[in-house]
């Protein structure tokens, strides 16, 4: 089986503190675009193995597909899986990659063997990953608190179109969250409520959505981000924002001409891609 793992951009990222545990409390909106990864995973007679097109990518147990297949095969001896992984979505640009691939190898290995498992295990599993693998085990947008893991779902047709660019730079999540400077009263807006007004043409709602908590200390480190994103507001976005702890950067459109014409002026070497209004990632797609 051939899977699609869609990389998420944030539709706003506040940092609401550090808890007890270490992690931080966040609110965010998950929102999928047009890239990907390919995850492709084969049933063999014993052991687990891994493939990847770039020589960068671990294919160990440093790998959170290595990791997932291990965890769901610990309790079936003599099962095994080849995994072949085509990575599209940058490392270390605040998108997700890895935790799509690996929530890509949670969703399929229990049809593909016939596992069975309960959602809430499989939940868990992708838990212990990571913070945001959870979100990838469904389709659709998500709000997310806690940790990451507090999701609600919600189908939403994006009215803009999403251009997406990678700056060129790799910013490690751990580096992020220990430069962050934590607001002593942090702002939590509805960011579901504020999306449903800027959806609907409120331009006041769209500048408070598209906030990013990580902006100033990242963009700080490395002003290459902060012009790639003010190049985008430069070529005509109605938004833009740095995704996660980034560094890839977004910006929203309100025309294909407006899109376009922003990955011509914009650097078009590092657009990563263009994504059309009312996106509805295919995840599934037909063994090449």
């Amino acid at each position: 089986m051939t899977v699609r793992a869609h990389a998420k951009i944030n539709l706003g990222l506040r940092v609401l503190g550090r808890r007890a545990d270490g992690y931080h409390d966040l609110s965010t909106i998950f929102h999928r675009v047009d890239l990907f990864d390919t995850v492709r995973i084969e049933p063999t007679p014993d052991g687990i193995t891994m493939e990847c097109d770039r020589a960068d990518v671990p294919t160990d147990d440093g790998n959170l597909c290595m990791r997932a297949a291990r965890m769901l095969l610990a309790a079936h001896p003599g099962v095994g899986v080849h995994i072949e992984l085509r990575k599209r979505i940058p490392m270390g640009a605040g998108l997700g990659g890895g935790s799509a691939d690996a929530a890509a190898v949670l969703r399929v290995l229990p049809s593909l063997l016939d596992l069975r498992i309960a959602e809430a295990d499989l939940f868990a599993m992708a838990l212990r990953l990571g913070s945001d693998v959870p979100f990838f085990l469904r389709d659709g947008s998500a709000t997310a608190r806690g940790r990451g893991e507090l999701l609600d779902h919600f189908p939403f047709a994006c009215p803009w179109w999403i251009v997406l660019l990678d700056p060129g730079i790799h910013v490690s999540t751990a580096w992020a969250y220990a430069n962050l400077r934590l607001a002593a009263d942090p702002d939590d807006p509805d960011l579901r409520a504020l999306l449903r007004r800027a959806a609907d043409g409120d331009t006041a709602a769209l500048r408070r959505l598209l906030h990013n908590d990580f902006e100033e200390a990242v963009m700080a480190t490395h002003p290459e981000i902060r012009r790639a994103r003010d190049a985008m507001r430069d070529a005509g976005a109605v938004g833009t924002l740095m995704s996660g702890s980034g560094a890839s950067v977004f910006g929203l459109f309100d025309s294909d001409t407006a899109a376009h014409a922003c990955t011509a002026a914009v650097h078009p070497a590092r657009i990563l891609s263009v994504t059309a209004p009312a996106f509805i990632p295919e995840s599934v797609v037909p063994v090449d």
